[in-house]
């Protein structure tokens, strides 16, 4: 493969996944591995990517040696990043399953309150669509299924504040814990 140019296949398809505002300033990210090992490096790769793509139609970009996959909703923009040759119909299914996955949850209503009041609804539904930079799911259908069975079936505007802490709380101990 090497002798080629090829990369070897691999299933750690997504390098990261970001949800960022208007401003460019980030509502959410994930990264899969440490192409950007420092907060500092990823801000910065968020604003250069922002930059690059909130005045365009396009829904793909090709950004510091990485595909980007794209789309604005309202005041967000959402964005799936995977490497150079990484296949973009890959990155755009995550991207879609996210996107319809959050539709679903935010009853269509796509914007940065509704997403910010629903956070621990947006941390489940990655982690149903994206494992360690593996795709899991592309269908949203299954993605909000799951997501309402972990929820136990609380809908999502009545968990209280404090159960979301919690649920943050469990997020950020198991990610240390890796």
């Amino acid at each position: 493969w090497e002798l080629l140019g090829l990369k070897e296949p691999s299933l750690y398809t997504v390098k990261a996944i970001l949800i960022l505002d208007n401003d460019g300033d980030r509502l959410f990210a994930k990264y899969y591995d440490d192409t950007y090992p420092s907060v500092k490096e990823q801000k910065a790769f968020e604003k250069n990517i922002f930059n690059k793509t909130h005045r365009t139609d396009s829904e793909i970009a090709l950004l510091e040696g990485l595909t980007v996959v794209y789309k604005s909703s309202i005041d967000l923009y959402f964005y799936v990043i995977g490497s150079s040759y990484e296949n973009e119909l890959m990155l755009m299914a995550v991207l879609n399953c996210l996107f319809d996955s959050l539709s679903q949850m935010l009853r269509k209503n796509v914007e940065k309150r509704a997403l910010l009041e629903n956070m621990e609804g947006l941390f489940l539904a990655v982690d149903e669509i994206v494992d360690g930079g593996v795709i899991l799911e592309s269908d949203p259908q299954q993605v909000v299924h799951r997501v309402a069975l972990r929820g136990e079936d609380v809908p999502l505007t009545e968990q209280t504040v404090s159960q979301v802490l919690q649920s943050a709380k469990e997020q950020i101990k198991w990610s240390l814990l890796r």
